[in-house]
């Protein structure tokens, strides 16, 4: 059996850029908060956090992109939240959103994790924002966290 490779959950001395879409402010914040809390708990400073807000969820990864292009982090957090409403937008907002995280993280090679919602109704984003089904800001903070370690433990080859 060849090696075992895994992240850490400690944050200490690394840095975090949240990506905060402004649109549904009401459940990004929260998101926000969130993952604010996750990294506070695994050791990061506040000073290590920057947070870049954006209009929406379909300008999110383009500003994750320029961040994660600058080298001053160690992985990005993306929060957004878009709500399936009564036209096609949503598919497209959505869509577009997480194929471009994806783009940035396979252009980059830095962890860039997709904490952006997309739900059929307010409620149930609200619920992925700290209610009833926990707080997807959180875990994506812990994915990140888990992440940064893991890139800096795998070789380089």
């Amino acid at each position: 059996m060849g090696k075992k490779f895994e992240g850490a959950l400690d944050g200490e001395g690394r840095k975090f850029a949240l990506i905060i879409g402004r649109f549904n402010e009401f459940v990004t914040s929260r998101l926000r908060d969130g993952a604010l809390d996750c990294l506070a708990r695994h050791g990061v400073s506040p000073g290590d956090i920057d947070e870049v807000w954006v209009p929406g969820a379909y300008e999110i990864p383009l500003a994750a992109q320029v961040v994660a292009e600058g080298g001053q982090h160690d992985a990005v957090i993306c929060l957004g939240a878009v709500i399936r409403g009564a036209t096609p937008h949503f598919d497209f907002i959505a869509g577009e959103c997480v194929r471009g995280i994806g783009r940035v993280v396979a252009k980059t090679g830095m962890p860039v994790v997709n904490g952006v919602l997309t739900t059929d109704t307010v409620e149930q984003a609200v619920e992925r924002a700290g209610s009833k089904a926990g707080n997807r800001g959180w875990d994506a903070a812990l994915s990140a966290l888990e992440m940064a370690s893991l890139l800096e433990a795998l070789p380089e080859e």
